[in-house]
């Protein structure tokens, strides 16, 4: 929940390590990317309680906005990148 009061403009410290599952998707979920999640969930008696988790893990998942942004750097020359690729290249070979 601290990360979609983030994604909503509020400052917030995020306890990743709070919970294995957040501490794991710690980039995906607070970082600069896109996230796809999957909640597997089962029909059966014996798993709802994991099943009601998963769900409502997935629900809070689903309310997180991160505004991903693609990192490229376009200061360099190609030319000059090219030929430092070379020279390392024929110093890789002796």
């Amino acid at each position: 929940m601290a990360l979609v009061d983030v994604a909503h403009g509020k400052q917030w410290h995020v306890p990743y390590r709070d919970s294995r599952l957040t501490f794991l998707l710690q980039d995906s979920l607070g970082g600069n990317s896109k996230t796809m999640i999957i909640a597997n969930v089962s029909p059966s008696m014996c798993c709802s309680t994991e099943t009601l988790s998963t769900l409502k893990f997935a629900q809070r998942a689903k309310l997180i906005r991160n505004n991903a942004i693609v990192n490229e750097d376009c200061s360099g020359d190609a030319l000059e990148l090219q030929h430092q690729i070379r020279l390392l290249k024929v110093v890789a070979s002796w």
